[in-house]
């Protein structure tokens, strides 16, 4: 009896062939493993955005670094060449992919140029390089610094920052105080003292204007009226009414950054010598002992007990965490009593690259640890 056609491919020898058990423990492992990649891959895809941004999905990824938008921005901004390559630096070095968030974000900028900095002191090959290079990292971020809107910041006197220093003008005089307290019903400041050192009597229900600067460099003037004296302590504390009648100042050209920094000053005369008449700079070598308030890489002011007038030459020198003899030349422009001290305004006149590098950390906060 012959066999049925549909049973001739049950005797082909491959149909014959049996499974062993290794084979089958093979495939099911084989399988497991599968699955478990399978888990991992989506639960992955559900804690990232940038698996989870598919089309149509409603979430978007973060933003790539765009060379072609920085470059627009750049441009926008006046940056040259040379700037534009180092701000592209200072945000590739940092992983920044939103350049325009972190462009319109004066904290997370500091962070990238602080980053940028640490990078070029400890990477560059000589002192000369390094110099070179932070001198544009600083030319690029003041140019950043000044090319924000003006509008916006404090509306209020209420939103001025505690230790603010401050111009208080009453009348014809103008007085540099401290905001101490904005807290309550009556702004706090700093009572100013004669030049003997005693503390001045404002008439009660007197106008006023207080003056300052954000440390974005932007300033403010508020109208307001004075309540009265009170004791803080062991010291007269001016009581001044709260006020959101506010007057935009011209912004500063540099940031400006409050710092208590011992300095010498060094008088400098001008003379002429030889047949020519050639200008020469005598510094003398007799020291002045002041200490410096605020500072800018446009200049400073300086407390001190000796009386300098408008005008005179001055080359100031001092030291500051890690960095050694920075000097500067500088002129007095106007002077202010405070107690029995004098404060003088300086605007620097010249400035050695190294120093003025200096300057800058100090001014921007990189200079700490």
């Amino acid at each position: 009896m012959g066999v049925p056609l549909f049973l001739y491919p049950l005797q082909m020898p491959q149909f014959y062939k049996e499974t062993r058990p290794q084979d089958a423990i093979v495939f099911v492992v084989g399988i497991v493993v599968l699955i478990f990649i399978f888990v991992i891959v989506n639960i992955v895809k559900k804690r990232s955005p940038v698996l989870n941004s598919e089309s149509g999905s409603g979430v978007s990824g973060p933003k790539r670094f765009s060379g072609f938008a920085l470059h627009r921005i750049a441009a926008d901004m006046g940056l040259d060449k040379e700037q534009t390559k180092m701000l592209e630096f200072v945000l590739k070095s940092d992983g920044v992919a939103d350049i325009e968030h972190s462009l319109n974000s004066p904290n997370l900028l500091d962070r990238h140029f602080k980053r940028a900095y640490r990078l070029i002191e400890r990477n560059a090959n000589t002192e000369e390089e390094a110099q070179n290079r932070l001198a544009v990292l600083f030319t690029t971020r003041n140019i950043l610094e000044n090319s924000g809107g003006a509008g916006g910041g404090v509306t209020s006197t209420r939103q001025i920052p505690e230790n603010t220093a401050a111009v208080l003008t009453v009348g014809d005089e103008s007085y540099p105080v401290k905001v101490l307290s904005t807290k309550g019903e009556n702004l706090i400041v700093e009572n100013p003292y004669n030049a003997l050192g005693s503390p001045i009597r404002l008439p009660r229900g007197g106008k006023a204007t207080l003056a300052f600067f954000t440390r974005s460099s932007k300033g403010f003037a508020f109208e307001t009226r004075i309540m009265g004296t009170s004791e803080s302590g062991d010291r007269p504390v001016l009581q001044l009414i709260h006020s959101s009648q506010r007057k935009q100042l011209s912004q500063r050209r540099f940031r400006r950054r409050q710092e208590i920094i011992s300095c010498g000053l060094f008088l400098v005369k001008v003379e002429e010598t030889g047949r020519k008449k050639e200008k020469k700079m005598i510094v003398d070598k007799r020291q002045i002992k002041g200490t410096i308030m605020d500072i800018s890489i446009g200049g400073c002011s300086i407390k001190a007990n000796a009386a300098i007038p408008s005008g005179t030459l001055l080359k100031i020198s001092f030291d500051h965490s890690g960095f050694m003899s920075v000097a500067v030349l500088g002129q007095v422009l106007r002077t202010n009593r405070s107690g029995v001290s004098i404060v003088m305004h300086i605007k620097f006149l010249r400035i050695p690259r190294k120093s003025m590098n200096a300057i800058n950390a100090i001014v921007f906060d990189y200079s700490d640890d």
